[in-house]
């Protein structure tokens, strides 16, 4: 429902009809996102995302306790985007053991962490028992923490190593102790995007099918959308599209991560990198398009912490973690801190005058 501010806001803007026909619960279309991105009118597009958000979820936002652990920087791809990346014969580069990552695992936990987001390059030889290993040890460490972990071309590398199914790649990781899988990897749809950004990378149609293969097994997962490069507005209404048929078919995803693109350190030549106006006006075009997922994150890291925290005025319910350790967004050149902490995320939904509840990894919240 929109209070008496946000109908003023809403009638006098030239959004007023897709307001009403969001207020009487239509889905909107393509057009309408298109129409939505190309509105200036950035207080009403948060207006009217505020209200999807709160009709959604009500009036809470959302944190979780986590840490992350690459375990190796090695890929074989050189996607022109990432400063993560390296070859073998790289001095930088870096591979851990299972016992490594299970030490890094085992002191997060005398932190609090619920969870653990684990992904990394595409390793040349690292074989699957390396990443089942993994699993299992890290289950046996504390049954209640939750691993979130790998994205769909990491899956697709092990299933072309291992040569077996995507299915049976992803049913091992299951039975090993995978809860969900990453959304990272999705960058933008688009064929002429996708090969101009991540050439050999998969395909759209193959990271859509490891999701949905993985939905059916009963997994969950979240899903991204790298924005502000070489994509067109209307890629970016394609790649939402796509999710939210995905979401029709299965119901699998739990949330959406929009990640604003990084333009330091890489070799794609974007003269004007997202802006604060374009990473609010994407976020509220996401909660009000995306009508079948539920959770929408303000990715601090990638953003900052102030604008994500502004975020949550326009259509995100969800600050992500205290993080700990990331490396690929800084190693692209994002200036935000490595960590935050619970105190720091509670006092900054609780200035939006939002209840600030801890969650899960499925965005249940924490008792």
């Amino acid at each position: 429902m929109l209070d008496g501010a946000m109908r003023w806001v809403i009638e006098r803007s030239a959004l007023a009809d897709l307001g009403n026909r969001l207020a009487a619960g239509e889905r909107l279309s393509e057009t309408d996102a298109r129409r939505l991105f190309e509105s200036r009118d950035l207080n009403a597009l948060g207006t009217l995302a505020s209200a999807a958000c709160e009709r959604a979820v009500g009036r809470r936002a959302t944190y979780i306790l986590n840490r992350y652990i690459n375990y190796s920087n090695y890929c074989i791809l050189s996607c022109r985007f990432c400063a993560f990346a390296r070859k073998k014969r790289d001095a930088d580069g870096f591979e851990l053991t299972v016992p490594e990552i299970v030490a890094r695992a085992r002191s997060a936990l005398d932190l609090g962490i619920t969870e653990l987001h684990i992904v990394g390059g595409l390793h040349p030889s690292l074989p699957l028992d390396y990443y089942t290993e993994m699993l299992r040890a890290l289950r046996a460490l504390d049954p209640r923490l939750r691993l979130k972990c790998f994205t769909a071309i990491e899956v697709l590398h092990l299933a072309w190593r291992s040569r077996q199914s995507v299915r049976d790649v992803l049913r091992a990781l299951q039975q090993a102790g995978l809860d969900c899988l990453t959304g990272g990897g999705a960058e933008v749809f688009a064929p002429r995007v996708r090969s101009a950004i991540a050439p050999g990378k998969e395909s759209a149609e193959e990271w859509l099918d490891v999701h949905r293969t993985w939905h059916q097994l009963g997994g969950r997962s979240t899903c991204t959308l790298l924005y502000g490069h070489v994509e067109s507005i209307a890629d970016r209404v394609d790649h939402l599209r796509r999710l939210r048929e995905l979401q029709d078919e299965t119901g699998g995803f739990v949330g959406f991560i929009p990640l604003p693109y990084q333009p330091e350190n890489n070799d794609i030549p974007v003269h004007t990198p997202p802006t604060a106006f374009d990473t609010l006006r994407t976020l509220a075009v996401s909660r009000l398009y995306l009508d079948n997922i539920k959770h929408l994150t303000a990715y601090w890291v990638g953003m900052g912490f102030k604008l994500a925290q502004t975020a949550l005025s326009y259509g995100a319910d969800d600050l992500h973690g205290t993080i700990v350790e990331e490396h690929i967004f800084r190693m692209a050149g994002g200036k935000a801190p490595q960590e935050q902490t619970a105190a720091d995320m509670i006092r900054a939904i609780r200035e939006t005058g939002r209840a600030a509840v801890q969650r899960d990894t499925f965005y249940q919240p924490i008792a």
